[in-house]
């Protein structure tokens, strides 16, 4: 245990030259940094150490690698090391700093469960509450009101309302309003009728436009809320 008297809880770390990512191989973490939560004897791999991750280090982590710990169930905020791995070094942030990195890099990354679609959902809804539905309703409103071209034409996917059945096809004109239980509303037409139709419900036809992956983006999300 003598080791374990050079770096104790509260210091900072820095981890050595060529120490690779102990959950991902092809990941070399040399020159991360972070303090020391814990120090404890992890019997055959002797003396561990558990760090959690400076603001620094946080934010210039690989993208992958958080994406890949999220699908997975593994913590990417910190990290269990042989107290070999790493070696003293002076901070360059504080616990505060360290606190925003987390709840911003969470935001963003608290989709990733959805699969492809999950980093363009974290786009969309970047620093809001992922709990805040209302809130990423907005975010939704207004992103969509930007990159959505009208009029395009739109199947309905789900959902019988009224006239329009499951495969009926309308044409979408623009968004009307955001309801708290059907989400985005768009005015849609079908034949002479004028209807205000939910965009959770459609699919838009054209699967070589923008306006498919936009639509299926947000469908995406609002089954998952």
């Amino acid at each position: 245990m003598g080791k374990s008297a050079k770096i104790k809880i509260g210091d900072t770390v820095v981890i050595k030259d060529r120490i690779m990512c102990p959950d991902m191989e092809s990941l070399s973490i040399a020159g991360w940094q972070g303090r020391v939560l814990d120090v404890f004897d992890g019997d055959d791999e002797g003396i561990l150490i558990y760090i959690e991750w400076d603001s620094i280090t946080l934010r210039s982590m690989p993208e992958y690698f958080i994406r890949q710990s999220e699908d997975e169930g593994l913590g990417w905020t910190s990290m269990n090391l042989s107290i070999d791995e790493v070696k003293p070094i002076q901070p360059r942030d504080t616990e505060k700093d360290v606190k925003s990195a987390i709840k911003e890099l969470s935001a963003l990354h608290s989709w990733d469960y959805l699969g492809e679609e999950g980093p363009r959902i974290g786009n969309v809804l970047k620093g809001i509450d992922p709990d805040n539905s209302y809130a990423c309703l907005k975010a939704w409103d207004k992103y969509l009101r930007k990159v959505l071209v009208f009029p395009f034409d739109a199947r309905i996917a789900e959902g019988d309302e009224g006239l329009l059945k499951i495969g009926d096809r309308v044409r979408v004109h623009k968004i009307n309003i955001i309801d708290d239980l059907y989400g985005v509303m768009v005015d849609v037409t079908s034949g002479r009728h004028n209807y205000v139709y939910p965009l959770c419900d459609l699919e838009a036809l054209d699967k070589k436009s923008s306006n498919y992956q936009n639509v299926h983006d947000y469908v995406v999300w609002f089954a998952n809320v």
